[in-house]
């Protein structure tokens, strides 16, 4: 039996008023998307708890389906349990702490910074909070096992037979016996649609914690095939004690193999699929990582909608509804921790990500929709070396060994070069790569992925990000480089998907992102405290032209949509109209009349040198389908005489004038000198060197206002070397050898 124990909270900050909040809840809300300074420390959630003299008969465990950072549960004023999983669910024994009648549960949350909990540093906000549902589960004395570090107590797997036609179900966990020993089983039946199909059952003698593993064997079975027909089968597994069942367990699963090859592939029981993934991160707007199902839900049908068959779901552990629902919709899983950016030097901090992934394993496990554990994401962002090297190993390893089924995963910077000994060290290798929008052009991609196929050709490829900070206010006849412009985002994303459709070895690709999302330090593209790469704003209100691309490239439903409706005075009277559909046949009018048709459509395509009339134009274009069914969508543009200047972005006092902070340094003494390994070098971490009263003159000196960017706080983590390779920043690799000749002078 469960209670759910997400009403009649009372929380308050540290020093703050007390107020009644309701689970799932954060405090971070507002301040982790608005780009106000977000506020990080301790929340204090307090509760009564009712309990009967029965109540106390059975076992009881306190669920929290996710609480962040660090949170430490204490109940009727005793301390019982902490966790540092931020992102997984946990479990306690209550019985020893409670009595019959009232007693009080309050947890407390931690969002502050920690060395010994991952994630140290990376482009997301780091909500605290109660943020996942709050339980009590009431068990019998013999039951599955509750503390395992699992969700339901039991690991399920398929596996296909080498005969191929028959299948193994196979079902292990542990039973808890807390009474005298006795006798019964466990049974495990296939079910079809409610049918049984077939069972098994071992009798066993409980004492204590007994593991059992029981199988079933069933032939041709209804293949799982992703987003073309997610087929589930319903495993049950019954516990009794003697000839009663005291508890049941009731698990989907799908019959499905995956095999990845770098010169071909994904192959979904044997039909090859070209991955067409979106990322997602679990925040929404004005409920911060609070969500709920109505939330959720809303991600899905804009996944559904766009027409991917696949999500990574970035960086950390979800809400076990999601995956449920990508099990249901057919949508393949990239699942991963949040070993990200930087490498903590507390060595707690390695145990504490290992635990976070066999959590997420154990959790997410009897999902058939998950294909990958995620090991890493830019880890090497702060610099890259062999103890990194090392520690990537480790985990790798460390992930594989809990589950050998399924493929290890990771996901580089695109500073690690093709070459590098770390894309040897999981089985998938992926890579965020934003050309055209930090560095170099738009189809540096192209030439990127060609590089590293020729590199590497044994090694399957995947783009795990790309994408551009997009605000649907701005727009331009001549969209470039961060000027954040919806036309902007369409030349890109059409370059990337046409890359990724034309190589047959590429795996697949998963853009970044689904809808924009909370990143506190963020001020750019005229919006604070957000990652504006979405392709939907974070409140889920505004899809920007990009997702119709999207849609054109992945979705069979027939539609057609009007490109830059948002872009609504214009200043010219020609004009180029961009129409984003996966229509065969396109007729153009302004104003009612017929001024173009093509029957050469692709899923982006202008018609060029379309007048218009001064004041309101009403647009209209026609869209055909092969059968001849019509499909519509209109605009109204405005033809002014003065350019709009709200479509601008301008930066913040810069205005027009930019320049680049580092040509006002003499860089002609720059001659590379013996450095002194006892004196502060570009090798050292920036925070580092800037702990030192002589060595933060000289990075101020050099650096400046950026000194007092938000990002340059992530940035202090990074050694000067590892910052000199990041291509945004422009820095000269001159400068660095003149800070060098300064800093080496400083002891350490």
């Amino acid at each position: 039996m469960e209670i759910l124990l997400n009403d009649s909270w009372s929380f308050h900050k540290e020093n703050e008023a007390s107020e009644q909040v309701r689970i799932p809840h954060t405090y971070n809300s507002v301040d982790g998307q608005s780009g106000t300074s977000m506020w990080r420390g301790r929340g204090f959630y307090t509760r009564k708890l009712m309990l009967t003299e029965a109540d106390l008969k059975q076992s009881l465990f306190l669920e929290i389906g996710a609480a962040a950072m660090v949170s430490t549960v204490y109940i009727n004023g005793q301390k019982v349990y902490e966790n540092t999983c931020p992102y997984a669910l946990y479990r306690m024994s209550i019985n020893e702490y409670v009595n019959e009648g009232e007693n009080q549960i309050e947890i407390v949350t931690d969002n502050s910074a920690n060395d010994a909990v991952y994630p140290q540093m990376a482009d997301f906000s780091f909500y605290g909070g109660l943020y996942r549902d709050v339980k009590v589960i009431a068990a019998p004395k013999i039951h599955f096992d509750y503390l395992d570090g699992s969700r339901d107590g039991v690991q399920i797997r398929t596996v296909k037979e080498e005969n191929g036609s028959f299948w193994k179900v196979v079902g292990t966990g542990s039973i808890v016996c807390e009474k005298a020993k006795c006798k019964g089983k466990v049974r495990m039946l296939l079910l079809d649609q409610g049918k049984v199909v077939c069972e098994t059952s071992a009798s066993m003698e409980f004492s204590g914690k007994d593991m059992f593993s029981l199988s079933l064997e069933i032939s041709n079975p209804h293949l799982w095939m992703g987003t073309e027909d997610p087929y589930l089968y319903q495993v049950k597994l019954e516990l009794y004690e003697e000839e009663t069942v005291v508890e049941e367990r009731s698990i989907s699963t799908g019959f499905r193999t995956i095999q990845i090859t770098s010169e071909q592939g994904l192959f979904l029981n044997g039909k090859h699929v070209k991955l067409r993934g979106v990322a997602r991160h679990q925040d929404f707007g004005g409920v911060g990582n609070a969500v709920s199902k109505e939330n959720m839900e809303c991600d899905m049908q804009l996944i559904k909608e766009i027409g991917a068959n696949s999500v990574r779901l970035s960086h950390y552990q979800h809400d076990d509804y999601f995956y449920q629902r990508c099990d249901e919709e057919g949508i393949l899983v990239w699942a991963e921790v949040p070993f990200i950016s930087i490498i903590s030097e507390n060595e707690a901090a390695e145990d504490n990500i290992r635990e976070q992934m066999r959590r997420l394993i154990l959790q997410c496990g009897n999902h058939t929709s998950v294909y990958c554990w995620g090991v890493q994401n830019e880890i090497t962002i702060a610099g890259e070396n062999e103890e990194i090297h090392a520690h990537v190993k480790r985990m790798s390893e460390y992930t594989k060994n809990l589950d050998p089924d399924r493929y290890t995963a990771e996901a580089n910077i695109y500073s690690v070069a093709n070459e590098s000994p770390i894309n040897r060290l999981a089985e998938l290798v992926g890579y965020n790569l934003y050309y055209g929008w930090y560095y170099d052009t738009i189809p540096g991609l192209q030439k990127r992925l060609d590089e590293f196929h020729a590199a590497c050709p044994d090694i399957p490829l995947l783009v795990t990000e790309y994408g551009v900070d997009t605000n649907p206010q701005y727009h331009s006849y001549e969209p470039k480089t961060k000027d954040y412009t919806e036309e902007y985002q369409l030349l890109f994303t059409d370059n990337a998907l046409r890359s990724f459709e034309e190589r047959p070895y590429f795996v697949g690709s998963y853009v970044w992102n689904l809808c924009d999302f909370g990143s506190a330090n963020r001020d750019e593209g005229g919006k604070q405290g957000q990652n504006q790469k979405g392709l939907v704003t974070i409140d889920r209100k505004i899809k920007k032209d990009a997702f119709y691309l999207y849609k054109a490239y992945w979705s069979e439903t027939p539609f057609v949509k009007l490109g830059g409706s948002r872009f609504i005075n214009r200043h010219k009277e020609k004009n180029t109209i961009t129409v984003l559909t996966n229509l065969k046949k396109l007729e153009l009018l302004v104003n009612g009349e017929s001024v173009a048709k093509t029957e050469t459509v692709n899923p982006m395509t202008h018609f060029e040198g379309i007048l218009l009339s001064k004041g309101k134009n009403q647009i209209a274009v026609r869209g055909y389908d092969a059968q001849g069914n019509l499909y519509e969508d209109h605009m109204i543009l405005n033809f002014t005489e003065e350019e709009d200047k709200n479509y601008q972005y301008v930066k913040k006092d810069e205005g027009g004038n930019v320049i680049n902070w580092f040509e006002k340094f003499d860089l002609t003494d720059a001659e590379e000198i013996q450095l002194d390994p006892e004196g502060f070098s570009s090798a050292d971490k920036v925070g580092t060197i800037m702990k030192n009263p002589e060595g933060e003159k000289i990075i101020l000196k050099y650096f400046g206002s950026m000194v007092e960017h938000p990002k340059f706080a992530m940035m202090k983590a990074m050694t000067l070397d590892a910052m000199g390779k990041l291509k945004n920043l422009g820095i000269p690799q001159e400068l660095i050898t003149v800070i060098n000749k300064e800093l080496n002078q400083i002891k350490k």
